[in-house]
């Protein structure tokens, strides 16, 4: 059993603390007793039982983030931008970024347990079927995918090193309440409020099978992993299942209540180029952090629906 860290008088800053992923782990954190603090460019609706620091990290000194970190015992970095196309804006986010806050966290006497979120893309395009285990080879085909690895990389490299007590969790897509709206759920679910008699949708899906985790169970896994020492450099974190997008948006459209007929199907190219497929091999997350995604699809797309 790992040795677990005691949250009660524990506190903990979320980088990207105010948007879908910080959100949820800043609450969940929250909840387990930390003195949470979410760290991001501007201010949105407040998160229960946390406090707020306005501070954009990507282009803040290394001096000022290891003052906005210095008393923490868990730093989490939940930022990211997947809707931008520009490889300037992706690499201050995805590495200038991580590489200032793994810098600051390297200066601090006591240093926090550093959790860097990257993402399943990370390892590229891969055949029908696989199930993506931590040792997969990376090869990333996108702009996003290729930053958040470089990322993800600075991190292990400077945990290998003995330089921070680092953690990364390649997440597969998240789901759930509070979706945003660049993301193909977030964005359906907005479609769908618009869809009336007057309006029907017309609803075009790529047939790509993708692994979706339910938002709220990537932030169980955050705690755990907070908690868990001996949990090594990279653990994968989805649902070990590939679903297909057009049963993802049959079970939306059911869920939303919106009549089938107001709903005009019709079916794209499968995006080979992009990575069709996605199933993380989730067995590693089970066995050092007794983690296992508990919110099925069907209730994650609902709570989705509800909070839309």
């Amino acid at each position: 059993m790992n040795d677990v860290i005691d949250a009660r008088a524990s506190s903990a800053v979320v980088i990207g603390g105010t948007g879908f992923l910080g959100r949820h782990i800043g609450t969940a954190l929250a909840a387990q007793g930390y003195d949470v603090l979410a760290v991001a460019r501007r201010p949105v609706e407040p998160i229960p039982g946390a406090r707020f620091l306005p501070l954009d990290v990507a282009s803040a000194t290394v001096g000022d983030i290891a003052e906005a970190v210095g008393s923490a015992d868990l730093v989490v970095n939940a930022a990211g931008d997947i809707g931008a196309d520009d490889e300037e804006r992706m690499t201050a986010e995805h590495v200038l970024l991580v590489d200032r806050l793994v810098r600051a966290v390297s200066t601090l006497r006591r240093r926090p347990r550093l959790l860097q979120l990257g993402t399943v893309h990370e390892y590229g395009p891969v055949p029908e079927g696989t199930a993506i285990a931590e040792d997969h080879p990376t090869a990333p085909g996108s702009l996003y995918a290729r930053t958040k690895l470089a990322g993800s990389r600075i991190v292990l490299d400077a945990t290998e090193a003995g330089r921070v007590d680092g953690c990364v969790l390649r997440l597969t897509n998240g789901c759930g309440p509070g979706a945003p709206l660049h993301g193909f759920l977030g964005r359906l679910a907005a479609q769908l409020r618009a869809t009336s008699e007057d309006a029907p949708l017309n609803l075009t899906v790529v047939d790509d099978q993708r692994d979706f985790v339910d938002v709220r169970d990537i932030a169980e896994a955050v705690v755990l992993a907070a908690g868990a020492r001996a949990t090594g450099g990279l653990i994968n974190i989805g649902s070990g299942t590939a679903t297909s997008m057009r049963e993802l948006a049959g079970i939306l459209v059911s869920v939303s209540g919106v009549p089938p007929h107001l709903v005009r199907k019709g079916q794209a190219p499968v995006h080979r180029k992009g990575g069709a497929w996605t199933q993380a091999d989730i067995r590693l997350a089970r066995r050092l952090l007794g983690w296992s995604p508990r919110v099925s699809l069907k209730q994650s797309l609902h709570d989705l629906w509800a909070a839309s």
